[in-house]
């Protein structure tokens, strides 16, 4: 310490005992331990004194190593965040529509939310689709369903970000294919496959192939988007699903980064040079509440990865250092009790996640926690971003909250401690390896037991749930409901859709995925993009890969 920073110790020591004891003698603190979602302390008051920092080689500049204070040097002074709102439901058609609505609302990207049956690679008319069909996203079993969801949107003009995980590489290839029907070549496409397999193992569940074919799914998307999709991001590393789970931000960022580093290890191992795919690599992150915590958490996560690419990975490219990421609010901090207030919530969970720098951002709606949104709520979760973006001011200066003592000393710690945690993830072998002996699970697992027991008992006040509650009325907001119908619609296409297609075509197509999947180093993003045109469908694709790699069973003495 310094003689300025020993000079302002003693000062605060000298405040605490003359000036803030003697308040708390009249007026006591509040009964409750003040500690982040964490664990981590909070202070009455930070000063420079507590604060341990080297300005260039912590915090430097945005746009510049480590990229603490943004991976641009303008932010938002330039360009706004990419405003995107997750919508999918029912048929292609109707989620065409909203598409169509929320672009000419002013949003400027779109996020393409999947049913189950096509996350995990069913047709809508396979037996274990039935109930499921467009429930919670919209239903895509061939490109001619790909066709009508993007109808009338030109792909060349919009940035297109698809929640799909195991079967990513088949809904991409079908993206690139509508493109190119539209005339678009692949090499204008901008956007993001979220394609992070690992992550299902842990904390989400929608895993179809076993963890080594999948990470060849992987490495195969990284190497035909380096070659032939060069705007878009062929993963999108996710820490949303993992902090929805139940987990702290600390191990958010610490389970995040860990699989992004397998993920690069997977793909230097299969003969892929690290600046020809990490720039390219982006991440997803949940905003909470605790909002210095998250605003923390953003910037010690970009400064975390920006030091593992260069001294770890030895990139030499600049971009390869840089953490880009998403941001959704937090869904599973939003609440069916006085659903209003959760606007609040959402408002402020935004508001995190821009000082904290995202380059794209999903806010979600009012009535989340009780159904699929509606439209006016929809548009009230965007007009909050456009609010925040052209009302706040926050976004005319870069870093905002950038060298406030709390917020640096607080980015320190979520560090040191996600440090810790990739320590304890390389000694066990490994993100691949800690999955495998379910580290990552039972560690989410408890945080999750103990916040859930801070509400029970009171110590976490959740407003309307364990606190200031109010007798409810029957609730006036409209609900939206999918049309059972879609089901037997998609039945019917599929079933046209089969008789009217080349039968000796679509099985040569699939003979020929079969055979590569035999082959370790065969490219198959190529013969699906085949396939879906000659119209092959999801379920026909993934069903040829079942056979050969087998399904995922988890280790259930976990």
């Amino acid at each position: 310490m310094d003689a300025d920073q020993d000079k302002i110790g003693r000062a605060k020591e000298a405040w605490r005992e003359s000036v803030y004891e003697r308040a708390t003698d009249r007026f006591p603190e509040r009964k409750q331990r003040f500690e982040t979602s964490s664990g981590i302390p909070q202070e009455t008051i930070e000063t420079p004194a507590d604060v341990d920092i080297d300005y260039l080689e912590d915090l430097g500049f945005p746009g510049a190593y480590p990229f603490t204070r943004g991976v641009q040097p303008t932010m938002y002074r330039a360009r706004f965040w990419t405003m995107r709102q997750y919508a999918g439901y029912a048929s292609a058609e109707e989620s065409n529509a909203r598409y169509r609505y929320l672009l000419e609302e002013g949003q400027t990207g779109l996020s393409v939310a999947f049913d189950l049956p096509t996350q995990l690679g069913y047709d809508a008319d396979d037996p274990l689709s039935i109930g499921e069909v467009g429930r919670v996203g919209v239903s895509i079993s061939s490109l001619e369903d790909m066709q009508r969801l993007f109808k009338e949107i030109p792909l060349d003009k919009v940035s297109t970000s698809m929640t799909i995980n195991a079967p990513a590489a088949i809904l991409w290839a079908m993206y690139i294919a509508v493109a190119r029907s539209q005339g678009v070549e692949p090499r204008a496409l901008r956007g993001t496959i979220q394609n992070d397999i690992l992550k299902e193992y842990v904390a989400r569940g929608t895993y179809i192939f076993p963890p080594r074919p999948s990470m060849r799914l992987i490495t195969d998307t990284f190497r035909y988007g380096a070659d032939e999709v060069p705007r878009w991001n062929p993963i999108s590393i996710s820490g949303y699903h993992i902090r929805e789970a139940g987990s702290t931000a600390v191990q958010e960022v610490a389970f995040t980064l860990a699989n992004g580093i397998a993920y690069v290890q997977a793909a230097l191992d299969a003969g892929l040079d690290v600046d020809d795919f990490a720039p390219r690599l982006s991440f997803f992150f949940a905003a909470h509440s605790n909002f210095l915590e998250e605003i923390a958490k953003f910037r010690a996560a970009r400064r975390l990865w920006a030091r593992i690419m260069r001294e770890r990975f030895s990139a030499d490219d600049y971009r390869s250092w840089r953490l880009r990421f998403h941001t959704q609010t937090a869904g599973s901090t939003l609440t069916a009790q006085q659903p209003m207030n959760n606007i609040v919530r959402v408002t402020l969970q935004a508001l995190a996640a821009i000082l904290g720098g995202t380059q794209s951002l999903h806010t979600n709606s009012m009535d989340e926690a009780l159904w699929l949104p509606t439209e006016e709520s929809v548009r009230l979760a965007l007009r909050t971003q456009q609010i925040l973006a052209h009302e706040s001011g926050v976004a005319d200066v870069v870093d905002p909250l950038g060298g406030a003592y709390a917020v640096e000393r607080l980015t320190n710690a979520v560090e040191q401690q996600v440090l810790a945690y990739l320590d304890q993830i390389d000694e066990l072998g490994g993100a691949a390896a800690a999955v495998e002996q379910g580290y990552m699970q039972a560690e989410i697992a408890d945080a999750a037991y103990q916040a859930q027991l801070a509400i029970e008992q009171g110590d976490q006040v959740i407003v309307g749930v364990n606190d200031y509650l109010e007798e409810e009325d029957e609730l006036q907001i409209e609900q939206l409901k999918v049309d059972p119908s879609v089901e037997r619609r998609q039945h019917e296409r599929l079933a046209a859709l089969r008789a009217g297609r080349d039968s000796e075509t679509v099985s040569a197509c699939l003979s020929r995925i079969e055979a590569a999947a035999r082959k370790p180093d065969a490219s198959l993003m190529p013969l699906f993009i085949a396939a879906l045109e000659a119209d092959c469908t999801l379920g026909e694709i993934c069903g040829v890969l079942r056979r050969v790699w087998g399904e995922h069973q988890p280790n259930v003495t976990i």
